[in-house]
């Protein structure tokens, strides 16, 4: 059997005409960003030995450390539980009216889907840094500022999954004289819910890898051990938390991986 590749080509001059000024273009920009980042093959192959001494300060890693790593690993573990919570809370009011197709006035759609659009702006640490001052210090912290950015991540998602739901069972029930609630309880939920449930457990995952950072500003979790050792030059306790780290994230991905295929 053989493979056969084919090249679409531009119709006539006119597509080439279209063509190279995209390339062009594209290629401009790319060297453009290049040249802001100052992106440069030489500097990075001068500092792998840098990197080499970093890595090997780390080894080998101090695995008695662990054990004073098994709380804040578990903290970590609810600061990102509590956080998608409390994202889902704060996302679902709001979603249904954010969704094109669901929104009773225009104004009503655009206003919430810039209020979602802040939200999600404004980054996570930004948002710890804002919550530690105004709680204090700890996992707490760390929970709102999980919450607050994912509700603005999920309401997005929720909305857009609304938007691409099939109108025909909505329509039935308006033709039955069916309410609001009623439409959105029969016609909305049984099509979008799958599609949520997955979009959550990616956003735990994802929260599992923002919790770690967290605590590097005060926000509670194993990111406060990671960063206290680094700024003690115990290269050791920081390749343990590294581990610990590594092994949350994959035991994340696992279960998300595994509900997914079973909503599947």
């Amino acid at each position: 059997m053989s493979l056969q590749f084919v090249v679409t080509k531009p119709r006539g001059p006119l597509g080439w005409w279209i063509l190279v000024p995209i390339v062009s273009l594209t290629i401009a920009v790319l060297w453009w960003s290049a040249a802001g980042t100052k992106l440069s093959i030489a500097d990075f192959i001068a500092g792998l030995p840098w990197i080499a001494d970093f890595v090997g300060r780390m080894l080998p890693p101090n695995f008695a450390f662990m054990e004073k790593l098994i709380r804040p690993a578990i903290e970590t573990v609810q600061i990102a539980l509590w956080g998608t919570l409390l994202g889902i809370v704060l996302a679902l009011p709001i979603c249904f009216f954010a969704a094109r197709n669901l929104s009773p006035y225009a104004w009503v759609f655009h206003g919430l889907r810039q209020v979602l659009n802040v939200m999600r702006g404004i980054n996570e640490i930004i948002l710890a840094l804002i919550f530690v001052a105004a709680v204090g210090l700890g996992p707490f912290a760390g929970v709102l500022a999980i919450a607050l950015h994912g509700a603005g991540m999920l309401g997005k998602f929720f909305a857009e999954a609304i938007e691409e739901i099939d109108e025909g069972p909505l329509d039935a029930l308006r033709a039955a004289g069916a309410g609001t609630l009623q439409r959105i309880v029969f016609g909305v939920l049984p099509q979008v819910l799958p599609t949520w449930i997955g979009v959550v457990l990616y956003r735990f995952e994802t929260n599992i890898r923002v919790s770690t950072v967290l605590g590097m500003v005060g926000a509670g979790g194993i990111g406060f051990e990671l960063i206290s050792s680094m700024k003690l030059f115990a290269y050791e306790d920081t390749a343990a938390c590294v581990i610990v780290i590594l092994v949350l994230v994959l035991v994340a991905d696992l279960l998300s991986s595994k509900l997914r295929a079973m909503i599947r």
